[in-house]
C-alpha cells in the first residue's frame, strides 16, 4: 500500500490543536501518535506535534525504535 504524501504545512495542522489528529514526522515518514498518552494535547516534553522531529531525536532518551509502536500514515514531501 502506498502512503499519501503530505506537505509540512499539512503536517503542521495535525498538532493536536487545529485538528484532532496528532502526527509527527521522522526521517520522511509521518506517524500517527494520537492515541499515545505521551502526546496528549500535541505536546511531548518540550516537543510539539505537527513537525519533523528527525533532528530533535538525537537529544531524546530513546531511540528511533519508538516509532515502531505507531502507524505510519504518510510520507513528508
Amino acid at each position: 500500500m502506498e502512503l499519501p504524501i503530505y506537505t509540512k504545512s499539512q503536517l503542521a495542522l495535525r498538532n493536536g490543536q487545529d485538528k484532532p489528529q496528532i502526527w509527527v514526522a521522522y526521517k520522511g515518514m509521518i506517524y500517527d501518535v494520537t492515541d499515545s498518552r505521551l502526546w496528549r494535547n500535541g505536546k511531548h516534553y518540550e516537543h510539539w506535534a505537527g513537525q519533523d522531529l528527525t533532528e530533535e531525536l538525537a537529544d531524546a532518551p530513546h531511540t528511533e525504535m519508538v516509532f515502531e509502536k505507531f502507524e505510519a500514515v504518510g510520507v513528508l514531501q
